[in-house]
């Protein structure tokens, strides 16, 4: 782990393990976020989209964010932070702080389209919790987008210390670095890893260590010190995996392949649905085929 910037290195978009009545098993959980520390992940975001945040109530979001704490250490832990308003933003840092973590994870407002005049002010609330942020860029499914200029604004005015980069927009890691050169640029999505590793990217928040953390970590590692005769071989063979983690099916995607390797993915909460049976079938089969090159 660094110190002094925890977001650094592989920390998962944790997979939330729900009993069969959809409650949230806090148990599996706690065992979850430890096994991935064990194989090799630097810590986990919990209560990110991955995590069903949106569905769970107050009481059970702290208390993930709790367990996490207790299993692995606060300097582990970068809990998602979104919700519809900055001051429920803001107590969500508040509380992540009262529990250990050293920095959160925010969203722009997505109630509506934010303007940046609102988009600033969203960031500079939530910074007045006084843990770092780490911005989550996500247009496609926020309708805000955070482009490099506000991203150099955000942190040039010191609300934010990185960024996780999920526009799918590559050539946006050259611009950032240009507007903000101590702004961390994180890989947002699985299926441009490489792209952004060689970019520079100084972290990955990731979705499918959840099934696959071993190899996941191995390709991060390679991929970010320049060695792709390690890392293009492993990308290839995890890639049709890894795409599945900018699809809207993302969350069921990734539980049916930790069910596939033994883990407990189960269930997701509605207005989730069950994969379609071809889309069950083209998962379980690239999780077998990954496992059989020898991916864990």
């Amino acid at each position: 782990m660094t110190e002094h910037r925890p977001w650094r290195g592989v920390l998962v978009a944790t997979a939330l393990p729900l009993n069969d009545d959809l409650s949230v098993n806090h148990d599996r959980y706690a065992e979850h976020c430890a096994w991935l520390v064990d194989n090799g992940c630097d810590g986990v975001v919990p209560n990110g989209s991955l995590g069903e945040y949106q569905v769970l109530t107050p009481e059970e979001r702290a208390r993930v964010v709790e367990t996490a704490v207790a299993a692995i250490g606060g300097e582990r832990v970068m809990p998602g932070v979104a919700a519809y308003g900055s001051a429920e933003s803001r107590r969500w840092a508040e509380q992540a702080g009262e529990a250990g973590c050293r920095a959160v994870m925010l969203l722009p407002p997505n109630a509506y389209r934010a303007d940046e005049r609102a988009v600033l002010a969203h960031y500079a609330e939530v910074a007045r919790a006084g843990l770092p942020v780490v911005a989550y860029n996500n247009p496609i499914d926020t309708k805000v987008d955070l482009v490099p200029e506000l991203l150099a604004r955000l942190h040039g005015e010191g609300h934010i210390q990185g960024v996780k980069e999920f526009s799918g927009d590559v050539r946006r890691a050259y611009r950032i670095a240009e507007l903000a050169p101590e702004l961390d640029l994180l890989i947002g999505a699985d299926d441009v890893l490489l792209e952004l590793a060689v970019a520079g990217a100084k972290g990955w928040v990731a979705g499918y260590p959840n099934a696959l953390p071993r190899s996941s970590v191995e390709l991060y590692r390679a991929a970010v010190g320049g060695d792709l005769d390690t890392a293009l071989p492993l990308y290839r063979q995890l890639h049709p995996l890894l795409r599945w983690d900018s699809r809207v099916e993302f969350v069921q995607a990734i539980k049916l392949s930790m069910d596939l390797v033994g883990r407990h993915g189960g269930p997701c909460r509605p207005p989730r649905v069950p994969l379609l049976p071809e889309q069950e079938a083209a998962v379980r089969a690239a999780t077998e085929k990954a496992v059989a090159a020898g991916s864990s």
